[in-house]
């Protein structure tokens, strides 16, 4: 492991490990980062919903195995799918938020 003794805040130790922002490196970090956040979201909201990966699944017009990819982080989702994810299979409404 390396000695990361003078890194002194986490960005700098992303940037260290991923590369500098708008690199394709960081990027990559990035896009696999919000897909593990947007995973851990519908395990969560699925679990407190007390659903099934199947009856989610059936309630959102998907497939199970679709659910299990996205739990798992191995799937990319279409706005529109991840929407009636949450609405018609969750009863829940998404918000988003450009930065």
């Amino acid at each position: 492991m390396e000695n990361n003794n003078n890194i002194s805040s986490f960005e700098e130790l992303i940037e260290k490990e991923h590369g500098k922002v708008g690199t394709l490196m960081r990027n990559e970090y990035e896009e696999k980062a919000r897909l593990f956040i947007i995973s851990e979201m519908l395990k969560e909201a699925r679990r407190e919903a007390k659903l099934t990966q199947e009856q989610l699944a059936e309630k959102s017009g998907t497939k199970k195995s679709y659910i299990s990819r996205l739990e798992n982080g191995r799937a990319n989702i279409q706005m529109s799918t991840l929407i009636r994810i949450f609405e018609q299979g969750l009863n829940r409404k998404i918000g988003l938020v450009f930065l």
